[in-house]
């Protein structure tokens, strides 16, 4: 029998298609595991949501997240004198780093812009941080209230604007639902971890509350979801349901500090959270000297309950402590990631219906007996 010859053309060919389907397979094995799958979520970093305590007595609301590489800061309460802490916590968790790939404004009241704003003793977080996206409320009524435009709201604006000057971009959340300009309803922040921007009607239309003008985020990593409304008041929460389709919830940050007016029902029935996170200074009259109206109230605390115990507030009012408050649970810091999804404080990670302020001031809900 004659032997066959050996055709070097034809063994490079199967070579290079062997190594060719190899690569294909390889690939495909990769971008398989870089997606979500059941209950598994596998991502290129944690996702970290941060919750703020501001370093005096005062509500406001500060919160930070992490995911992979990108750094975002939503919202920069209480007063202007929060800018140190907020500028110190960031610094600590950004290395060093002073850019901010979002910056999210949710609503023109100073405990949600006083640090963005700053004033003549302290600086804007603006002028600290180079901010590459900037995307804050469609609405306000600042500029119909009896006096005009409170000197925080005019000097947030005109701080914004010269970081668009600086080369930010700017986008309302109006914008972004709409996709104007480049902005997106969408934001890829990092491997399998998104920034989506709600749809809120009252971005279109009137309130006579500044809180239903609220931008509203839904971070979604696979098939886990963290909503954070601003301080959305009920309105504004039925609509929320009513234009988007909502998931059920890992995290939700308690609407308007935990107020009696937000975390309502039709919200909370089709969102059922697993965990709420609330920020604000726990029982200080700052609001209110009705003590069942301090936040966290009670009708809000009684709404949650429903769906779960896993409720964290940052801090305490104490008039004898040197800033007139103390730690509740401290920072807040929520880490998702493929091991589950995790609580952790700078103080501690007491429920709050075991804490003594809750035990002194709040009635245990049934649920939670």
């Amino acid at each position: 029998m004659a032997q066959k010859k050996f055709n070097p053309i034809l063994t490079f060919f199967c070579c290079l298609l062997a190594l060719v389907i190899g690569f294909i397979a390889a690939f495909a094995v990769y971008t398989y595991l870089q997606k979500p799958h059941g209950g598994d979520v596998y991502v290129s970093g944690d996702l970290q949501i941060h919750f703020l305590e501001l370093g005096n007595k005062y509500t406001g609301d500060c919160v930070y997240i992490k995911a992979g590489e990108t750094d975002i800061l939503i919202d920069a309460g209480s007063r202007t004198n929060s800018v140190g802490t907020i500028d110190s916590y960031l610094q600590e968790q950004m290395n060093g780093d002073r850019t901010l790939e979002y910056v999210i404004v949710t609503h023109s009241d100073r405990d949600h812009i006083a640090c963005f704003a700053g004033d003549n003793s302290n600086d804007s977080l603006f002028d600290l941080y180079e901010c590459e996206t900037i995307i804050d409320f469609p609405r306000t009524n600042q500029y119909s209230k009896s006096g005009g435009p409170s000197a925080t709201f005019e000097r947030y604006i005109e701080k914004r604007d010269a970081e668009q000057e600086a080369g930010a971009k700017h986008y309302t959340a109006l914008d972004c639902w709409k996709e104007l300009d480049g902005a997106q309803k969408v934001y890829e922040l990092s491997s399998g971890i998104e920034m989506e921007i709600l749809y809120n009607y009252y971005y279109e239309n009137d309130s006579a509350d500044e809180n239903n003008y609220s931008v509203c985020i839904m971070l979604n990593q696979g098939d886990k979801h963290f909503l954070l409304t601003g301080d959305l008041e009920e309105d504004g929460e039925e609509k929320l349901v009513e234009y988007n389709d909502l998931p059920e919830v890992e995290l939700f940050k308690a609407g308007h500090h935990g107020s009696k007016t937000s975390s309502n029902d039709c919200l909370l029935s089709v969102i059922k959270p697993k965990i709420v996170c609330v920020c604000c200074c726990a029982g200080t009259d700052e609001y209110s000297d009705t003590p069942e109206n301090q936040f966290p109230t009670q009708a809000m605390i009684d709404r949650v309950s429903v769906y779960t115990e896993n409720v964290y507030v940052t801090s305490l009012g104490d008039e004898s402590a040197p800033n007139g408050f103390v730690s509740m649970n401290g920072n807040i810091v929520v880490t998702s990631n493929r091991s589950g999804v995790t609580v952790e404080g700078s103080n501690n990670n007491t429920l709050l219906k075991d804490t003594l302020w809750f035990k002194e001031n709040r009635s245990c809900p049934e649920k939670w007996r």
